[in-house]
């Protein structure tokens, strides 16, 4: 694996847990986790604050974003395949149906006298 890839990796991983945290945070119908929080929780995400809606957004796009970079260096890394180093196998030809197959001449020993 590339430092990129390892890089895009650990950006997903850590966008995926500050997703799942900020989500859990901002306030739905029944209150959320931002009322576990008390007066704190409610003056940093309030209803009528657009910062969390904005962070949540961008954290998403963040997530969205290494995942389709980690696919496509994947696929690049794939691309490379075994047998590509190797080079392909030869191909022998095998006789059609009205050609009889190729064989050495057979030559015999002269007989004794």
């Amino acid at each position: 694996m590339s430092l990129i890839t390892v890089l895009c990796y650990i950006l997903f991983v850590v966008a995926a847990i500050v997703l799942i945290v900020v989500v859990l945070l901002q306030e739905g119908r029944g209150g959320g986790f931002g009322e576990a929080l008390g007066s704190h929780g409610r003056e940093t995400f309030g209803v009528g604050s657009k910062g969390i809606n904005t962070f949540t957004g961008w954290t998403a796009a963040i997530f969205l974003g290494t995942a389709l970079l980690i696919h496509v260096l994947n696929r690049q890394s794939a691309e490379g395949g075994l047998f590509k180093d190797e080079g392909t196998p030869a191909v022998t030809a095998t006789p059609g149906a009205g050609e009889a197959p190729a064989t050495t001449p057979v030559t015999t020993p002269p007989s004794g006298q």
